[in-house]
């Protein structure tokens, strides 16, 4: 697949036949930059960095008779990068990608209660991409998060079917294999910015809006050999919720850190589970 690069097409010009020269030929392969300039007198074009050589400096200078005419063209390939495809050198503005695979577990919470909890998702599903060819990055992308969160024991999560309040209360005497958790799965939005140091090393920072589509309480239990598993839904979640992420990648391996201000649940509907830190590895960063 074409990198993303800039062509020019044809630069044509006619003059007097007393002013007339040769054609004049340079191929440059997939220039990084090119810069056309317009002035009274001509025209002006200079190429900065070229395939394989980021120091390639060519300026063309060419003046105008009376009756010159000039045309130009321009094409444009989007590079398409996927999650584990090795990417060549970067020498395009403007790309969609796909990847930030993470799996990561919780370091603290607000809620005394919650036992432990654990991250998963895809930061970008998809995104548009702008590259200032000088390792600077900006991306905007669609992406799919999950958290969940468990109780300590004895406790439990119970939802009021008839209120949809979410609150806590002791397993029933006489449990074993007990578990209790809540889990939210939201669609994702991240905005990130990202610097490179030399071709393999990055540092990602940015946040993700959050819409939280589904969320669910589910308590499973099991007395005198009898399995118990009780799922709540109709759960009253925040819809809305803002992380901050920040990643350190090296050749697409990554550890990253999330943190969620916000409360799960809305206020009154369940136990405020917010000022959470999560902190993974992540892949194809």
């Amino acid at each position: 697949m074409k990198k993303f690069s800039f062509i020019i097409a044809a630069i044509m010009a006619s003059a007097t036949l007393s002013a007339q020269t040769p054609d004049t030929v340079t191929v440059i392969e997939q220039p990084q930059q090119v810069i056309i300039t317009e002035t009274p007198s001509g025209t002006i074009v200079k190429v900065k960095g070229m395939k394989d050589n980021d120091e390639y400096n060519y300026t063309y200078q060419m003046e105008h008779a009376a009756n010159d005419s000039i045309h130009t063209s321009q094409n444009i390939d989007w590079d398409l990068n996927f999650p584990f495809k090795k990417n060549k050198k970067t020498n395009y503005h403007w790309s969609i990608e796909s990847k930030g695979i993470y799996f990561g577990v919780g370091l603290k919470t607000s809620y005394d209660l919650v036992n432990n909890s654990f991250n998963w998702g895809v930061l970008n599903i998809a995104s548009v991409n702008y590259h200032t060819l000088h390792g600077q990055h900006f991306s905007l992308g669609v992406g799919y998060d999950n958290k969940r969160f468990s109780l300590k024991r004895p406790n439990c999560f119970v939802m009021d079917e008839a209120t949809n309040i979410v609150g806590i209360e002791s397993y029933p005497e006489g449990t074993v294999d007990r578990s209790s958790v809540l889990s939210v799965r939201a669609i994702q939005f991240p905005l990130l910015f990202q610097q490179d140091f030399g071709k393999e090393f990055h540092l990602v920072l940015g946040a993700s809006m959050n819409w939280n589509v589904y969320a669910k309480c589910n308590t499973h239990y099991k007395v005198n050999k009898t399995n118990y598993d009780i799922s709540y839904r109709g759960i009253k979640q925040n819809k809305i919720t803002f992380d901050v992420i920040g990643a350190l990648s090296f050749d697409g391996l990554a550890i990253y850190c999330r943190y969620t201000p916000g409360n799960m649940f809305k206020k009154g509907y369940g136990p405020e589970i917010k000022n959470t830190w999560m902190l993974g590895a992540a892949i194809a960063l």
